[in-house]
């Protein structure tokens, strides 16, 4: 009988799974949104029986549309936003609605906290305190749900990021990985263990906390009640992690961006921590006993800003509007659009900036929003890239995610940025890194030299700008960074 590998690749608006075979190929997908909810400015929230729902219905569709049995998967990988912070009783229910890893509701407490610790946290997490990591959302659900404290006192509820609670939820374990423990701003990632000092600082029980484990063995087995199957559940990896691996990112150096909600790019630095002033140090993944690190880059807006010209201000109708649109001119014509929805990430790392649009003139239209938005994008990855050059030598860009499909972009970033970048077959890396770590736990693929060897280019965009243009276009984007950071203080002096 011929076995297949499932990823399950829950993000921030959407829940899928994906069927890969031996060679990388997709056999099914299933994919369901949920909703987004926002009970007061700068909060954002996910109902976590929402995203089990959503994500149920698409292994369910997934098998559908490969036409296979339960039984015919011989591991499951998960990915997942990281940082979005659950709590659930040990029967799986949850006890609040999940604070995503956009919520800003802690930006004053993280301050707080910053300004005492902060080079404490960064030395021991490789995190720039920020309110995006797990730690102050924890604080939070323990400080203001009523009874919550009371019951971690008596280890009546358990904590997790979205793999952890997945994975309860398939298998009854209370496990995560490296990779998503390392964005709790808990987690020492040199002794690769919880650690009391910063639990301390937060005032968190270690009780309700994960096991830590590999992000490729076996955790456990899905209830035969939920698939008809006991499936290994054999991978696990945050979702820029499982995109790194999936791009066979496996040599110190090799960089990837993922152009999703947000953009987030990692560069592997093998197996030594680096530290940057502006950057995140994180665990890319552990694997044989070994821990692989990464910098990375996290940019909080990019696919998000395309959603807002659609769905905020409706000035188009679908995302692939915005490449037609952008190309019918043939400059930004001194338009500029910095996305700082939720402030602004690496390498500014500014709670308080909002979001700008400047240089508009009576001729501005939604061909300039829309040119200027793509613009943004690729703009902020070089903000992140040259922050990377400072510590590891980088050659070309490793794409993917679902913004990779526009060209005039692809092409902008590689002008931006002079350098080329590479775009796969597979452009579905995500969900292919899980798939790639469950199935190197079950002998499914034998080596990363097996899975280097899947990975093929479907395009290559090289440099085509002249270094002065270039330079020019880049510094009225400094410009407008400058004039947008720090707004919320402004306004609520």
């Amino acid at each position: 009988m011929e076995k297949f590998i499932m990823s399950l690749d829950e993000g921030t608006t959407s829940a899928r799974a994906i069927i890969f075979d031996r060679e990388s190929n997709i056999l099914g997908i299933g994919q369901y949104e949920f909703p987004q909810h926002y009970p007061k400015p700068g909060w954002v929230e996910h109902n976590p029986e929402e995203i089990w729902e959503a994500q149920f219905r698409a292994i369910k569709t997934a098998l559908e549309r490969a036409k296979i049995e339960p039984n015919q998967i011989a591991a499951i990988g998960v990915t997942n936003q990281r940082e979005t912070t659950i709590v659930w009783d040990r029967n799986g229910k949850p006890l609040y609605n999940a604070i995503v890893w956009q919520c800003r509701r802690t930006a004053e407490m993280v301050e707080e906290i910053k300004r005492e610790y902060g080079d404490m946290i960064r030395q021991k997490t490789g995190l720039v305190p920020d309110a995006y990591f797990s730690a102050s959302k924890l604080k939070w659900l323990l400080d203001n749900v009523p009874g919550l404290r009371e019951k971690a006192e008596r280890g009546e509820f358990l904590f997790g990021t979205v793999d952890t609670f997945l994975i309860y939820r398939l298998t009854g374990e209370h496990v995560t990985d490296y990779s998503n423990a390392s964005r709790t701003m808990l987690f020492n990632i040199k002794r690769l263990d919880w650690d009391d000092e910063l639990l301390e600082i937060f005032d968190i029980p270690r009780d309700i906390l994960p096991e830590v484990r590999e992000s490729s063995e076996v955790y456990g087995y899905t209830r035969r009640d939920l698939l008809g199957a006991e499936i290994p559940v054999s991978g696990d990896a945050g979702d820029q992690q499982a995109a790194l691996f999936g791009q066979a990112g496996f040599e110190t150096g090799m960089v990837k961006a993922t152009y999703g909600t947000g953009s987030f790019i990692l560069a592997n630095t093998g197996k030594t921590v680096r530290y940057s002033n502006n950057l995140l140090t994180t665990i890319a993944w552990g694997l044989k006993g070994k821990v692989t690190y990464a910098l990375e880059g996290s940019i909080f807006v990019t696919g998000a800003a395309v959603q807002w010209l659609r769905d905020g201000i409706k000035i188009i109708r679908h995302a692939s509007e915005t490449e037609e649109l952008a190309e019918k001119l043939e400059s930004n014509e001194g338009v500029y659009f910095v996305p700082a929805f939720v402030g602004l990430g690496a390498p500014y790392w500014d709670q308080f900036a909002r979001g700008l649009i400047i240089g508009i003139t009576r001729g501005t239209g939604r061909e300039h929003l829309a040119r200027a938005t793509l613009e943004a994008i690729a703009y902020l990855t070089r903000d992140v890239i040259e922050e990377m050059e400072k510590l590891v030598g980088i050659k070309e860009l490793r794409v993917d995610g679902g913004a990779t499909a526009n060209d005039f972009l692809m092409a902008f970033q590689a002008d931006i940025l002079n350098r080329r970048v590479v775009r796969p077959v597979v452009k579905e890396t995500t969900a292919l890194g899980a798939a790639y770590l469950a199935g190197l736990a079950v002998d499914y693929w034998e080596s990363l030299e097996e899975i280097e060897r899947l990975w093929k280019v479907e395009k290559v965009f090289e440099p085509k700008m002249d270094e002065k243009t270039r330079e020019k276009l880049y510094r009225g984007w400094k410009e407008a960074v400058k004039r947008a950071m720090g707004w919320a203080k402004v306004v609520d002096a």
